[in-house]
Protein backbone atom coordinates (compact mmCIF):
# COMPACT_ATOMS: atom_id res chain seq x y z
CA UNK A 1 0.00 0.00 0.00
CA UNK A 2 1.52 3.11 -1.22
CA UNK A 3 1.41 6.48 1.38
CA UNK A 4 -0.10 8.83 -0.86
CA UNK A 5 -0.56 11.42 1.83
CA UNK A 6 2.78 10.74 3.35
CA UNK A 7 1.08 9.98 6.83
CA UNK A 8 3.31 7.31 7.37
CA UNK A 9 6.70 8.89 6.82
CA UNK A 10 4.99 11.58 8.99
CA UNK A 11 4.86 9.52 12.16
CA UNK A 12 8.39 7.74 11.34
CA UNK A 13 9.97 11.25 11.86
CA UNK A 14 8.01 11.84 14.72
CA UNK A 15 8.91 9.05 16.80
CA UNK A 16 12.41 10.15 15.68
CA UNK A 17 13.06 6.39 12.88
CA UNK A 18 14.51 5.93 9.90
CA UNK A 19 13.39 4.27 6.93
CA UNK A 20 14.23 0.20 7.77
CA UNK A 21 14.94 0.59 11.35
CA UNK A 22 13.12 -1.86 13.58
CA UNK A 23 10.46 -1.33 16.42
CA UNK A 24 12.19 -1.55 19.66
CA UNK A 25 11.38 -4.84 22.01
CA UNK A 26 8.85 -4.37 24.53
CA UNK A 27 10.98 -4.45 27.90
CA UNK A 28 11.47 -7.84 29.42
CA UNK A 29 9.18 -8.18 32.93
CA UNK A 30 10.35 -10.11 36.11
CA UNK A 31 7.55 -12.10 36.18
CA UNK A 32 7.20 -12.40 39.91
CA UNK A 33 6.49 -8.38 39.64
CA UNK A 34 3.28 -8.75 37.72
CA UNK A 35 2.17 -12.33 38.60
CA UNK A 36 1.00 -12.60 41.87
CA UNK A 37 0.46 -16.15 41.97
CA UNK A 38 3.65 -18.06 41.18
CA UNK A 39 2.81 -21.33 42.97
CA UNK A 40 0.01 -24.48 42.89
CA UNK A 41 0.21 -24.57 47.42
CA UNK A 42 -2.93 -22.95 48.55
CA UNK A 43 -4.75 -22.15 44.99
CA UNK A 44 -7.85 -23.33 46.79
CA UNK A 45 -8.15 -21.39 49.76
CA UNK A 46 -6.73 -18.28 47.44
CA UNK A 47 -9.71 -18.80 45.13
CA UNK A 48 -11.92 -19.08 48.18
CA UNK A 49 -10.72 -15.45 49.48
CA UNK A 50 -11.44 -14.01 46.42
CA UNK A 51 -14.61 -15.52 44.97
CA UNK A 52 -16.09 -14.32 48.49
CA UNK A 53 -15.09 -10.53 47.69
CA UNK A 54 -16.53 -10.94 44.60
CA UNK A 55 -19.92 -12.47 46.28
CA UNK A 56 -19.96 -15.98 45.04
CA UNK A 57 -20.91 -17.65 48.01
CA UNK A 58 -18.24 -20.89 48.63
CA UNK A 59 -19.10 -23.74 50.88
CA UNK A 60 -15.83 -26.09 51.49
CA UNK A 61 -17.01 -29.73 52.16
CA UNK A 62 -16.24 -33.23 51.57
CA UNK A 63 -17.69 -34.96 48.66
CA UNK A 64 -19.81 -37.33 51.58
CA UNK A 65 -21.65 -34.61 52.55
CA UNK A 66 -22.15 -32.82 49.03
CA UNK A 67 -25.40 -34.09 48.74
CA UNK A 68 -26.66 -33.38 52.15
CA UNK A 69 -25.41 -29.55 51.81
CA UNK A 70 -26.52 -29.40 47.99
CA UNK A 71 -30.08 -30.21 48.43
CA UNK A 72 -30.59 -28.47 51.45
CA UNK A 73 -28.82 -25.04 50.07
CA UNK A 74 -31.42 -25.60 47.14
CA UNK A 75 -34.41 -26.02 49.20
CA UNK A 76 -33.57 -23.30 51.55
CA UNK A 77 -33.92 -20.75 48.44
CA UNK A 78 -37.22 -22.21 47.45
CA UNK A 79 -35.69 -24.13 43.80
CA UNK A 80 -38.27 -26.66 42.63
CA UNK A 81 -36.59 -27.17 39.47
CA UNK A 82 -33.09 -27.20 38.52
CA UNK A 83 -31.17 -27.51 34.93
CA UNK A 84 -27.97 -29.32 34.87
CA UNK A 85 -25.52 -30.20 31.22
CA UNK A 86 -24.32 -34.11 30.58
CA UNK A 87 -21.07 -34.41 32.78
CA UNK A 88 -19.06 -37.66 34.02
CA UNK A 89 -18.19 -35.70 36.78
CA UNK A 90 -21.71 -35.22 37.97
CA UNK A 91 -22.74 -38.20 36.76
CA UNK A 92 -19.84 -39.91 39.08
CA UNK A 93 -21.53 -37.97 42.12
CA UNK A 94 -24.88 -38.74 41.18
CA UNK A 95 -26.37 -35.79 41.19
CA UNK A 96 -29.16 -35.91 38.85
CA UNK A 97 -30.53 -39.31 40.99
CA UNK A 98 -29.61 -37.18 44.32
CA UNK A 99 -31.64 -34.36 43.34
CA UNK A 100 -34.70 -36.50 41.17
CA UNK A 101 -34.67 -38.17 44.60
CA UNK A 102 -34.97 -35.31 46.73
CA UNK A 103 -38.53 -34.21 45.05
CA UNK A 104 -36.70 -31.59 42.08
CA UNK A 105 -37.59 -31.48 39.34
CA UNK A 106 -34.42 -32.17 36.90
CA UNK A 107 -33.50 -31.19 32.93
CA UNK A 108 -30.83 -31.90 31.41
CA UNK A 109 -28.78 -29.72 28.51
CA UNK A 110 -29.66 -31.98 25.39
CA UNK A 111 -33.20 -33.22 26.87
CA UNK A 112 -34.16 -29.72 26.73
CA UNK A 113 -34.85 -26.72 24.22
CA UNK A 114 -33.02 -23.21 25.27
CA UNK A 115 -36.44 -21.86 25.75
CA UNK A 116 -36.91 -24.03 29.46
CA UNK A 117 -33.57 -22.86 30.78
CA UNK A 118 -35.63 -19.70 31.33
CA UNK A 119 -38.26 -21.37 33.39
CA UNK A 120 -35.84 -23.52 35.65
CA UNK A 121 -35.19 -21.99 39.03
CA UNK A 122 -31.70 -23.00 39.24
CA UNK A 123 -28.90 -24.49 37.23
CA UNK A 124 -26.07 -26.86 39.23
CA UNK A 125 -22.77 -27.41 37.22
CA UNK A 126 -19.67 -28.61 36.88
CA UNK A 127 -16.84 -25.84 35.62
CA UNK A 128 -13.56 -26.47 33.20
CA UNK A 129 -11.56 -24.10 35.90
CA UNK A 130 -10.97 -22.04 38.64
CA UNK A 131 -9.13 -19.02 38.59
CA UNK A 132 -7.66 -18.42 42.35
CA UNK A 133 -5.84 -15.15 42.16
CA UNK A 134 -9.70 -13.43 40.22
CA UNK A 135 -12.04 -15.67 42.04
CA UNK A 136 -13.44 -16.52 38.99
CA UNK A 137 -15.67 -19.82 37.74
CA UNK A 138 -14.21 -20.82 33.94
CA UNK A 139 -17.48 -22.45 31.60
CA UNK A 140 -15.97 -24.53 28.89
CA UNK A 141 -19.62 -24.82 26.34
CA UNK A 142 -20.20 -27.53 24.53
CA UNK A 143 -22.83 -29.39 23.12
CA UNK A 144 -23.23 -30.90 26.90
CA UNK A 145 -22.76 -28.31 28.29
CA UNK A 146 -24.42 -25.08 26.76
CA UNK A 147 -23.65 -21.12 27.86
CA UNK A 148 -27.03 -20.47 28.95
CA UNK A 149 -26.84 -23.00 31.60
CA UNK A 150 -24.54 -20.64 33.71
CA UNK A 151 -25.57 -16.95 32.69
CA UNK A 152 -29.45 -17.85 32.27
CA UNK A 153 -30.87 -19.10 35.83
CA UNK A 154 -31.30 -16.51 39.05
CA UNK A 155 -29.21 -19.23 40.57
CA UNK A 156 -26.22 -21.11 39.49
CA UNK A 157 -24.20 -23.53 41.30
CA UNK A 158 -21.44 -25.04 40.72
CA UNK A 159 -19.73 -27.91 42.21
CA UNK A 160 -15.61 -27.42 41.65
CA UNK A 161 -12.88 -29.81 42.58
CA UNK A 162 -9.65 -28.89 43.86
CA UNK A 163 -7.59 -30.13 40.71
CA UNK A 164 -8.78 -27.52 38.65
CA UNK A 165 -7.78 -24.69 40.42
CA UNK A 166 -5.18 -22.73 38.25
CA UNK A 167 -3.09 -19.40 39.74
CA UNK A 168 -4.14 -16.54 37.27
CA UNK A 169 -5.81 -15.51 34.07
CA UNK A 170 -1.93 -16.11 32.60
CA UNK A 171 -1.85 -19.96 33.45
CA UNK A 172 -5.56 -19.89 32.56
CA UNK A 173 -5.03 -18.86 28.97
CA UNK A 174 -1.66 -21.05 28.76
CA UNK A 175 -3.90 -23.96 29.37
CA UNK A 176 -6.86 -22.35 27.04
CA UNK A 177 -4.64 -22.25 24.34
CA UNK A 178 -3.50 -25.92 24.08
CA UNK A 179 -6.84 -26.98 23.61
CA UNK A 180 -8.64 -27.33 20.01
CA UNK A 181 -11.66 -24.93 21.01
CA UNK A 182 -11.98 -22.49 23.23
CA UNK A 183 -14.01 -20.03 21.05
CA UNK A 184 -16.99 -20.60 23.65
CA UNK A 185 -15.12 -20.06 26.93
CA UNK A 186 -16.77 -17.80 29.89
CA UNK A 187 -15.44 -16.29 32.47
CA UNK A 188 -17.67 -15.47 35.55
CA UNK A 189 -16.50 -13.22 38.50
CA UNK A 190 -19.98 -13.36 40.48
CA UNK A 191 -23.40 -12.87 39.93
CA UNK A 192 -24.46 -10.41 36.91
CA UNK A 193 -24.65 -6.68 38.02
CA UNK A 194 -25.47 -3.70 36.20
CA UNK A 195 -25.24 0.17 36.86
CA UNK A 196 -26.74 1.43 33.57
CA UNK A 197 -29.85 3.20 35.39
CA UNK A 198 -29.04 6.39 37.46
CA UNK A 199 -25.42 4.64 38.03
CA UNK A 200 -27.69 2.65 40.90
CA UNK A 201 -25.66 -1.12 40.63
CA UNK A 202 -28.03 -4.02 40.39
CA UNK A 203 -27.38 -7.64 40.55
CA UNK A 204 -29.37 -10.30 38.54
CA UNK A 205 -31.03 -7.98 35.78
CA UNK A 206 -28.62 -9.89 32.97
CA UNK A 207 -28.13 -13.40 34.47
CA UNK A 208 -27.58 -15.33 37.54
CA UNK A 209 -28.19 -12.87 40.90
CA UNK A 210 -27.23 -15.74 42.95
CA UNK A 211 -23.73 -18.00 42.37
CA UNK A 212 -23.06 -20.52 44.56
CA UNK A 213 -20.02 -23.19 44.48
CA UNK A 214 -19.37 -25.96 46.79
CA UNK A 215 -15.52 -26.28 46.73
CA UNK A 216 -14.67 -30.20 47.44
CA UNK A 217 -11.95 -30.96 49.88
Amino acid sequence: MQDENGVIEKVRKALGRTPGQKPSLPPVLDEPNVRLVLSDIGLPALFEKRALENKIGVTSLRVESLHEHLIGYLRSKGVRSVAIPRSRFLDRLEIRRALQDAGFIVKVWGEMTLDEVYDVDASVTDVWRVVAETGSLVVRASPDHGRSLSLVPPLHVAIVEPKNCVGDLIDLFELASSQEDTSAMVIISGPSKTADIEMNLVTGVHGPGVVQVFLLK
